[in-house]
């Protein structure tokens, strides 16, 4: 009997770590977003896709929780979202999800290290050693001395992509992630999404970029406001 549970219990699939049940979301007449409904599991790697104005930001907003549904539900974890109040979705993209958006919003007169620090306080006490070493890891240690007028822009994205991690979030977030650099440093940054997604991340990752829906394990594609395709 109690093996017979355990095999039950071992192929129970997981329960999802976004899930999307008839999601909408309207601008006064304008619907950006209809009918989107999805499931990702702890672990994916998921691109989204589509030409501009399809819904891919308005999307990802709301799985941030920087915006809320006007339509549908979006369940976190398996706990609804809408019924949440301001100071809990805050305290859900503190400790539960990193952002990573294609304007790098670092504080201008800050070092490297200063805006990772920055980031640290708002989630718990500022270390300057974990820090610094979040930076060793996007491979800018050296720069850690240095303010965004001093870094290229793929040394800044990359940075950002350190500031995301800082508090050690499970789910990746990012909107047009390499929108903004050359192809090298395009090749840098998604080798880090590969290298997160490797460690067990869950990346959700809106993109414009056809190399990234191949990397990714995953892609679903809008148009209009709904899913076009999902494979």
């Amino acid at each position: 009997m109690t093996a017979a549970v355990s095999l039950r219990a071992s192929v129970e699939p997981a329960r999802p770590v976004i899930e999307l049940r008839g999601l909408g979301r309207s601008f006064g007449t304008v619907e950006a977003l209809r009918e989107v409904s999805f499931a990702i599991p702890s672990g994916a790697f998921v691109a989204i896709m589509g030409p501009s104005g399809s819904g891919k930001t308005t999307l990802l907003n709301l799985l941030s929780c920087l915006d809320r549904p006007t339509a549908g539900e979006y369940l976190l974890d398996g706990i609804p979202t809408a019924g949440m109040s301001e100071a809990e979705q805050a305290r859900i993209r503190r400790e539960r999800i990193g952002l990573v958006f294609q304007q790098f919003h670092l504080i201008p007169y800050l070092t490297a290290l200063e805006n990772l620090m920055l980031a640290q306080h708002y989630h718990s006490v500022a270390d300057a050693a974990a820090a610094r070493a979040a930076l060793e890891r996007v491979g800018l240690g050296h720069r850690a001395g240095h303010r965004p007028s001093q870094l290229s822009g793929g040394e800044q994205q990359r940075v950002c992509i350190a500031r995301a991690l800082i508090n050690e979030p499970s789910l990746i977030l990012a909107d047009e992630p390499t929108g903004n650099l050359d192809e090298a440093n395009e090749t840098v940054v998604m080798d880090l999404f590969r290298q997160l997604h490797r460690e067990g991340r869950t990346i959700v990752l809106v993109t414009h970029n056809p190399a990234f829906g191949e990397v990714a394990e995953r892609t679903i594609r809008l148009a209009h406001g709904r899913v076009e395709s999902d494979r």
